[in-house]
């Protein structure tokens, strides 16, 4: 088997990058949609973080990795880190439609980026607090960041949520009909004309 050309390739893995990065929005996205406003701000234990500072977080990280990504340091010089594990101190009624404007803003600088990267710029230098990656690497800490942070939205949501929680994935005990149904899927049978 040979390897496709590099071109091809790169495209494939930006490509990849891409459906990763929407999965996880997806999924926090959904994740959020079940915590009610007041909720956002609810913080399980000592030292935890709440679904609003979860999302201050990566709000932050994304403007400050993504904006002017080939060019600039992906550590912003007026990034503000640790205000962004503050808890707000707004109502929530107020604060948190904010918040999920620039949840969407924020994302969207990032999937500019992704639209406008060719295969080449994965191999470019792209440096975070002066630390030298290729953007490939660099993009790759980001899936491995948000995987991390969207997971604890999930499970601040199934807290709070309790029975009344709507799976975001394969249901307990229905690992079997769910995997006849993407082989189903995957293989349709031909219909058969009488």
């Amino acid at each position: 088997m040979s390897l496709p050309p590099n071109d091809a390739l790169g495209q494939a893995v930006l490509a990849n990058l891409r459906h990763t990065f929407v999965q996880y929005k997806t999924l926090a996205d959904r994740a959020l949609a079940q915590i009610q406003p007041a909720e956002w701000l609810y913080n399980p234990a000592p030292g935890a973080n709440s679904a609003a500072v979860i999302v201050q977080h990566m709000v932050g990280n994304l403007r400050s990795r993504f904006t002017d990504f080939l060019t600039t340091d992906g550590e912003k010089p007026d990034r503000r880190r640790d205000q962004e594990f503050e808890e707000p101190n707004a109502p929530a009624e107020t604060y948190v439609p904010a918040l999920r404007e620039q949840w969407e803003a924020a994302w969207r600088i990032l999937f500019d980026l992704l639209n406008t990267l060719q295969p080449d710029d994965l191999l470019s230098t792209v440096t975070i607090r002066g630390e030298a990656h290729t953007a490939l690497a660099a993009l790759e800490r980001q899936v491995a960041h948000y995987s991390y942070h969207v997971g604890q939205l999930v499970q601040l949501g199934k807290l709070l949520r309790g029975a009344d929680w709507q799976n975001l994935s394969v249901p307990r005990g229905q690992s079997e009909n769910f995997t006849q149904q993407v082989q189903q899927r995957a293989n349709p049978k031909p219909s058969s004309i009488v």
